[in-house]
């Protein structure tokens, strides 16, 4: 009886991609031309989009100036491409949509394409792997693939970390981008406003409008900083009085629980009521993570 296959994993992801990419174009060098083999000529017609492609946005200019080169020189890398879900004779693009693009823009009828027969799982594992290792996507981009891959496939943040050559910290920030409102992404997706300072902003308590000031004052990831700790219209301070509301045994509880986390541990609980609200907060990323990794989540 036949073995069944076994399912590529992430990291076999990236060495295939990087194998197609090195090993199988197959060209052979006449002059200061290239000759591809024939068989990996597709017409332009039987190539599609892949829908999930992680990379959203493709300026006008930029694919005006590959296309001015593929009229110049060709297309050098071929696009990697597998047979269509559900159109015979047809191909879905699994890297390489940009130059795809591109060519109809130079109005070629044919790609050099790679053809690889990946499942829907190595098609988008591929994508986001060959866009972040070419540094294709916007942070937002970036950050969504990081969230297809964990959500759609559950793939974890470790495992991605070693996979992609990225800390496991960097991916944790990017994916947090995303808990931003949908105008201030906006804002990093046109580059008006960078990952950094929109990193700073996620804790403001209003993001909006400390995202509009630091794009027309152009103020620094530090400014914003400061400016989302210390904003213009600050929490209502607790007076002495409301503190000392809390009894000997709140205050020990506290220290207790500070201690052995190593952050600051805030219980409210009013009385005669049994809820309440622990707060912890963190001073550095690592903390976070530790945090996460004490409640035994993964974030």
């Amino acid at each position: 009886m036949a073995t069944k296959k076994p399912n590529r994993g992430l990291g076999r992801g990236l060495s295939a991609l990087m194998a197609d990419v090195q090993t199988d174009a197959e060209v052979a060098h006449v002059g200061s031309e290239v000759q591809r083999k024939p068989d990996m000529l597709i017409p332009i017609e039987n190539v599609e989009a892949n829908p999930d492609q992680p990379r959203r946005r493709f300026t006008p200019e930029g694919l005006e100036d590959l296309a001015n080169s593929i009229r110049e020189k060709g297309i050098i890398q071929p696009l990697i491409v597998r047979p269509h879900p559900a159109k015979e004779g047809a191909y879905e693009i699994v890297a390489g949509e940009r130059r795809w693009r591109a060519a109809q823009v130079a109005q070629l009828h044919e790609v050099p394409a790679i053809i690889r027969g990946y499942n829907d799982t190595e098609a988008l594992e591929v994508a986001i792997i060959e866009n972040i290792q070419r540094a294709d996507l916007n942070p937002i981009e970036e950050a969504a693939g990081y969230r297809d891959l964990m959500e759609k496939f559950g793939h974890t943040q470790e495992k991605l970390a070693e996979a992609l050559g990225k800390s496991r910290s960097h991916i944790a920030n990017m994916m947090r981008l995303l808990n931003l409102p949908e105008e201030v992404l906006e804002m990093v997706v046109d580059g008006r406003l960078s990952a950094g300072a929109a990193r700073a902003i996620i804790t403001a308590e209003n993001p909006i409008e400390l995202a509009r000031r630091a794009v027309k004052e152009g103020l620094s990831v530090r400014d914003i900083e400061r400016l989302a700790k210390s904003p213009t219209s600050p929490k209502k301070q607790s007076t002495p009085a409301q503190k000392a509301q809390k009894d000997a045994d709140t205050v020990a509880l506290e220290k207790s629980l500070s201690a052995a986390s190593g952050m600051k541990v805030s219980i409210d609980h009013k009385d005669g009521d049994d809820q309440g609200t622990v707060t912890i907060r963190y001073a550095t990323l690592d903390q976070f993570d530790d945090l996460c990794r004490m409640l035994g989540g993964d974030v």
